[in-house]
């Protein structure tokens, strides 16, 4: 299931969703080189967090294969930035595609629920809460991790508790059939959050880099929880007076 679109329209301009996005689109064009030739990995090892790197549990100098003849060497220093700059890097095209159209999809409306100035300020601690995840559960792993998905995993845990029953409509494959059906944000945002969940398992102990569900776990989390703390109840109100949630059935 992949979401198109949501029936939740936004009251205001969303200024640092659409900020965020044009700062991502950046950094991978301009310093990642849109993915190709040495740029990209330069990028992954200079601005990525790693996390044997950061806490010391690699040993300065051990030599890191990355496939396709490429190596890092573990520095000895602690790269404290990597805990921001890893949240503007993508290790392809499919990863910051996916990672702004969710983005777009649901950041408008949390950034809507709060303001422009503390949606900078939520997005960065979500994206901190998912990192921090990610090391606690592999604390010795010597792989870059990159992505905004920790950060937009947040956003997403916040919409799910602001407009549980806001309208998704998802695009669906069944095989060689392709439909597309409307449902709850609970369910969609509630099935991703359990298939992340179920990908951890797997993971644990893997001495291979691959996707940090474990970061995206952490950042939901961290969203449903700093939403409290960030909402102002008086934008949720204006928003949910406007809307009647149970619209999605008539779909």
């Amino acid at each position: 299931m992949f979401p198109l679109r949501d029936d939740n329209p936004t009251l205001h301009t969303s200024f640092v969703t659409y900020l965020i996005i044009i700062v991502n689109v950046l950094v991978w064009i301009l310093i990642q080189g849109a993915g190709f030739g040495t740029s990209l990995v330069k990028s992954l090892c200079m601005y990525g967090l790693i996390p044997g790197e950061l806490l010391g549990t690699v040993a300065p100098g051990t030599e890191i294969n990355l496939g396709n003849g490429l190596a890092y060497v573990i520095g000895d220093s602690h790269n404290w930035f990597s805990l921001i700059s890893h949240m503007f890097m993508h290790g392809g095209w499919l990863h910051i595609i996916g990672n702004m159209w969710f983005l777009a999809l649901f950041g408008d409306n949390v950034e809507d629920s709060m303001g422009s100035i503390r949606f900078i300020f939520f997005y960065l601690l979500c994206g901190l809460a998912a990192a921090g995840t990610q090391m606690a559960l592999d604390p010795q792993s010597a792989f870059p991790m990159v992505g905004a998905s920790g950060a937009i995993g947040g956003v997403m845990g916040a919409y799910v508790v602001l407009y549980p029953r806001a309208p998704v409509h998802m695009l669906v494959w069944l095989g060689f059939f392709v439909t597309r059906i409307i449902v709850p944000a609970y369910f969609m945002l509630g099935y991703w959050f359990l298939l992340q969940v179920l990908g951890i398992l797997p993971g644990l102990g893997s001495k291979s880099g691959g996707v940090a569900v474990g970061a995206h776990v952490g950042g939901f989390i961290a969203g449903v929880v700093l939403i409290f703390l960030f909402r102002r109840m008086d934008r949720v109100r204006e928003k949910r007076s406007l809307q009647v949630w149970s619209s999605w059935r008539k779909n």
